[in-house]
């Protein structure tokens, strides 16, 4: 008998023990005896879903009756909590300096973005910016800021209601804030990882560049305080996508008194105050569980229901995943040792997250084997991602068949746009080009890394153009060679060292479609390693780029997806798949994941009955 069953019985049994008379599946709460009686007999009876079945749970609680008062005060609310596991320790969450995934996690949760990603409909919105304005030339960009957001720390008496801590208010996030937090990643001493990224705004470059630079350098930067509501950009070129980049880490305002103040240690300091739809209330030391608590003074909506996030540090994921098995956590790192027989137990809970890393062949244009696109389309055509998949990382990747993959702004749906395994169609191509018939093209130099991973795929995919095309095996010449050799000898100037076609893969650096189709493969402006020549589409990138509508936006990249990747493609690269990971999820917890930057835990929504009811069934004996 199952917990559940062995639950409902012994409810039952009681049930019909003190009240046989009434059915007891037609009530949902019954008082038995008057004001008179010193104690009552309470039936709650539930239905709930737990793993997709509908059960009702009936239990009798007995309890002691006081004389009826004209008022009674409903009990406290109990907190909605998130219980997470993360491997490693507390991380660096600095929003300008931080590389890794939980930090980022941190920041997106601990501080105010000017804008928001919104990753259930990859947009951008609102956020400390309520709204924002673009100059008839696209270079100035003016953001209108809320003023009902503040800098926090936990109240210091410790007042809590309804189980949450009470946030205490230092003072607004200004406009300075995020001038501050501009300046801050400009400087090269501050070691942004990604401050290339605000180039676009004029005169952070030469910050960047410079050894020592004076306040008057700083002061040259385009991000301007007008007022402390008002904060505008001057862009050194259109984009677009620069209401994208707001979104980043990067823009996320930082208190610059506290940083004054404090120095490198004011993430850990007293003085520390977060500005986000959370605060932490213990400290955020190395090793050390971390608690975070709904900020009461947060203005805007909250999708989700969580008022409390529980973080749990761990160095392997199998003590996480034992405490998931438990019911004791939410969300759990999959162990890679015992991960099949995992899946097969519960597939169910098994969530694939794919990642925003494309792996992709390019071509050489310069090369007399890929000079023609017939040819490029044949070879890419002929490329079954599925069973390269499957023999290379199981399920654990996406086949991808154009280039922007899921969870970007203005891309399109995956399975939208793009040719992919056409094998007939790689024959048609390959017969109208002018080589007629793989056998009498030359032999075709195919540079791998030196891994083996790489090897192994180079060999699959020899094969299926052996298999496809009718290629020999010895035409297709693996060369392994360390990474930074073949990125050497696929740069647009190697001359002779360039081979006919290469592995490499791209990920993102902002969430957006350009980022894809521009950064990577326009002919002046991106990086274009297969040296394409310059064509209409390069003339469609940078119009995208200067488009400010979304639907716009979305128009020109479809567009200049077909045109790459469709059927009269220019195909300047394969498109192979992208990887990902996979994580436990309890069936209570429903969210949208972020395929790129942090977790939003204000739009977590957990069904708290159905979690209540699973963890006290694994208590149960």
């Amino acid at each position: 008998m199952t917990r559940l069953a062995r639950l409902y019985h012994k409810w039952h049994h009681l049930f019909y023990t003190y009240n046989g008379r009434f059915p007891f599946w037609l009530l949902a709460v019954l008082l038995f005896g008057c004001s008179r009686t010193p104690t009552e007999t309470v039936i709650v009876t539930r239905v709930v879903i737990v793993e997709g079945q509908e059960n009702v749970v009936t239990q009798l609680v007995r309890q002691t009756q006081t004389p009826t008062p004209d008022f009674v005060e409903a009990p406290p609310r109990e907190p909605t909590t998130l219980d997470l596991s993360y491997l490693g320790n507390v991380p660096d969450f600095d929003p300008q300096t931080t590389t890794s995934a939980n930090g980022i996690n941190f920041v997106e949760n601990l501080f105010v973005g000017l804008t928001n990603y919104n990753h259930a409909n990859n947009t951008i919105e609102p956020e400390l910016a309520q709204s924002w304005d673009v100059s008839a030339d696209g270079r100035v960009w003016t953001f209108n800021l809320r003023d009902d957001i503040f800098w926090v720390r936990p109240n210091e008496n410790g007042d809590m209601v309804d189980g949450i801590m009470q946030a205490e208010p230092v003072r607004p996030v200004t406009a300075g804030d995020v001038v501050y937090a501009i300046q801050r990643a400009c400087r090269r001493e501050t070691k942004a990882p990604d401050a290339f990224l605000l180039f676009l705004i004029e005169g952070c470059e030469q910050v960047h560049k410079a050894n020592d630079p004076t306040p008057a350098d700083l002061d040259a930067i385009q991000a301007k305080a007008l007022d402390d509501t008002t904060v505008q950009f001057t862009l050194s070129k259109p984009a677009s996508y620069f209401l994208t980049l707001t979104s980043l880490w990067l823009f996320h305002p930082v208190p610059s008194d506290v940083l004054e103040e404090a120095g490198a240690q004011w993430q850990t300091s007293d003085l520390m105050m977060t500005s986000g739809p959370f605060m932490p209330v213990s400290p955020l030391e190395p090793g050390a569980p971390t608690t975070l608590h709904r900020n009461t003074l947060w203005p805007l909506p909250r999708p989700g229901n969580v008022d409390i996030v529980n973080i749990l540090y761990f160095d392997q994921a199998m003590p996480a995943y034992q405490l998931w098995q438990a019911k004791s956590l939410d969300i759990s790192p999959l162990p890679e040792l015992e991960r099949d027989d995992i899946v097969a137990e519960q597939p169910q809970k098994v969530r694939f997250l794919p990642e925003q890393t494309l792996f992709y062949l390019g071509f050489n244009f310069d090369s007399g084997v890929f000079r023609e696109p017939e040819v490029r389309r044949a070879f890419s055509a002929a490329i079954d991602r599925e069973r390269l998949i499957e023999q290379l990382y199981g399920d654990l990747a996406l086949p991808m068949r154009h280039l922007s993959p899921p969870g970007v702004v203005a891309g399109p749906p995956i399975d939208r746009i793009g040719v992919g395994y056409s094998p007939d169609d790689a024959r048609k191509w390959l017969a109208e080009s002018g080589f007629r018939s793989c056998r009498l093209m030359p032999p075709i130099r195919f540079m791998v890394t030196s891994s083996d991973l790489s090897l192994r795929q180079a060999e699959l995919i020899r094969d299926m153009w052996v298999e496809e095309l009718g290629c020999a095996p010895e035409q297709i010449v693996i060369e392994q060679v360390q990474f930074g050799t073949l990125l050497a000898s696929t740069r647009r100037d190697a001359g002779a060292a360039r081979p006919d076609v290469w592995e490499l893969a791209w990920s993102s650096y902002y969430p957006d479609a350009h980022n894809w189709l521009g950064d990577l493969l326009h002919c002046t402006d991106g990086g274009n390693r297969p040296n394409r020549p310059c064509s209409e589409v390069d003339g469609l990138i940078r119009q995208a780029a200067g488009a400010l509508e979304y639907q716009e936006r979305v128009m020109f990249y479809r567009q200049i997806e077909d045109m790459f990747f469709g059927g009269d493609g220019i195909t300047p690269v394969a498109p192979l798949y992208i990887r990902g990971n996979e994580s436990l999820v309890q069936s209570w917890l429903s969210f949208t994941p972020a395929l790129f930057g942090g977790e939003q835990y204000d739009a977590y929504v957990i069904d708290v009955e159905a979690k209540e009811l699973e963890r006290e069934l694994e208590r149960e004996p």
